[in-house]
């Protein structure tokens, strides 16, 4: 169910022989990412349960399903760009249905994270699929 651009960067992890090619590659995916606007980081688009600042944006138009992001921390506004890759452009009834936890998995990102990123990256994942739920 994982988008082609999620698809693109499983792709690239096949190639990358150690965690920290995989970390750094995580990084360069936030780095590209286009900062959000400050006038988006407000309290109503603050995700809680993460160790640093971290701001999800959703915008849903013809049912389908986008969002925007930022963090203060790299590795953790790199995970936010591989969250969009998986979500953004899915209608937005099939966000739920998407099974995050496997799909990051696929990156090994579950075995290397710490425990702090990974309860953040999985309030972000709880973010997104509340704001999909409550408009599909």
């Amino acid at each position: 169910m994982a988008s082609p651009a999620f698809e693109e960067i499983v792709e690239d992890f096949e190639f990358l022989e150690d965690w920290e090619d995989r970390y750094r590659h995580v990084i360069e995916q936030g780095k590209a990412m286009a900062p959000l606007d400050d006038a988006l980081k407000v309290p109503a688009t603050k995700v809680h349960g993460c160790a640093s600042q971290v701001w999800l944006h959703p915008m849903i138009q013809g049912g389908i399903f986008r969002f925007d992001g930022d963090s203060d921390a790299m590795i953790v506004r790199g995970l936010i760009a591989v969250l969009r890759a998986l979500y953004n452009d899915l209608p937005v009834s099939d966000v739920p249905k998407v099974d995050a936890r496997a799909e990051m998995a696929r990156l090994g990102l579950n075995d290397h994270l710490s425990a702090q990123r990974s309860n953040g990256l999985r309030s972000m994942i709880e973010r997104i699929r509340e704001v999909a739920s409550e408009n599909a």
